[in-house]
């Protein structure tokens, strides 16, 4: 197996908090850039030896020279991650998303990095008609948030070259349990309200909303790390599971937390609806995800029963706008 020294910029955050423990368990060495928001995920980790933590801002030139000494490939997860936050304040969103994406990636290859591995986003592609939306579809990103994201896959694909493999992934949704959680994600969201409130609010329904165990999507960031250089270089991947409504979503949350749970509906106009197919990844990469919705919410469960997520209704960290709106960070 091939190790690495992996910058994971946003790696405090709610993917990056069950990554780093992993990619650690698996032998590589990680360094870690964040604004540390939402709290200190490592701290529990018996084995320290291999892991540099750097608390500091990816749009600062001199902070992520710092940060990439001795790294030798990099796992791009920072970014302001929702539209809601996006909106909050968009030169902001543009400044972490998009202005600071080129400058990173040339300090990447002037610091000898091998691989560059980029977090995206399905939301690129818009709302398709396609039952199946594939790679080679085109993008239509319908906010600032996917549409940033869209352009980084394009300077990313500028930078690319001999040396210097690029791959770029297409989350859908994460779901599921980590240390530094997040509960304004569509799973999420309707389990803590099963478990807290006893009601899942379903605004509209029929809209579907692709999704992805957050153990599939750490799986998919390890395997990256192993596969051939010309398996990869220069590819782009989907990565999700499988594609329900949100009242599918609702229906598997309750068959997990107890048929007593009451759903209730709400008309809405916003029946945006998004789809993907992860067909490719598992031609060519032999990816497919392997955790459920249902499993996600086993996970958040069983977090829940052990006292892991305190205040889950009304602690900030758990809900990226209420954070920002409480730090203002600039």
């Amino acid at each position: 197996m091939r190790t690495w020294h992996i910058l994971v910029t946003g790696g405090a955050g709610y993917v990056g908090s069950k990554l780093v423990p992993a990619l650690l368990d698996a032998g590589h060495s990680v360094t870690v850039l964040d604004l540390y928001l939402y709290g200190e995920p490592f701290a529990g980790l018996t084995d320290r030896s291999r892991l540099t933590e750097i608390k500091g801002d990816l749009r600062n030139p001199a902070t992520v020279e710092t940060a990439l000494k001795g790294c030798d490939a990099v796992i791009h997860l920072a970014c302001i991650s929702n539209d809601p936050s996006f909106d909050l304040n968009p030169d902001l969103g543009r400044s972490i998303n998009y202005d600071a994406f080129r400058p990173l990636v040339q300090a990447a290859k002037r610091a000898g990095v091998k691989r560059f591995i980029y977090a995206s986003s399905s939301s690129v592609y818009g709302i398709k008609e396609e039952e199946n939306v594939t790679e080679d579809l085109p993008l239509l990103p319908l906010t600032d948030y996917s549409k940033y994201k869209a352009m980084c896959e394009e300077v990313l694909a500028e930078e690319r070259e001999p040396g210097f493999v690029t791959l770029t992934v297409r989350p859908a949704t994460v779901c599921g349990y980590a240390p530094r959680l997040r509960l304004d994600l569509s799973v999420n969201i309707l389990t803590n309200h099963a478990l807290n409130a006893g009601t899942i609010k379903v605004f509209g329904g029929s809209q579907k909303r692709p999704n992805i165990h957050i153990n599939d999507m750490v799986a998919f960031y390890l395997e990256a790390l192993q596969h051939d250089d010309a398996l990869i270089d220069g590819k782009i991947y989907n990565a999700g599971y499988e594609n329900h409504s949100i009242m599918e979503i609702a229906e598997i949350v309750r068959s997990v937390v107890g048929a007593g749970t009451k759903i209730e509906v709400t008309p809405t106009d916003d029946l945006r609806s998004y789809h993907i197919s992860s067909e490719k990844a598992a031609r060519e990469l032999g990816f497919r995800a392997k955790h459920t919705i249902a499993d996600a919410a086993e996970s958040l469960k069983a977090a829940f029963a052990a006292g892991l997520i305190p205040d889950p209704m009304t602690d900030p960290r758990y809900y990226n706008i209420k954070l920002m709106q409480q730090v203002d960070l600039r």
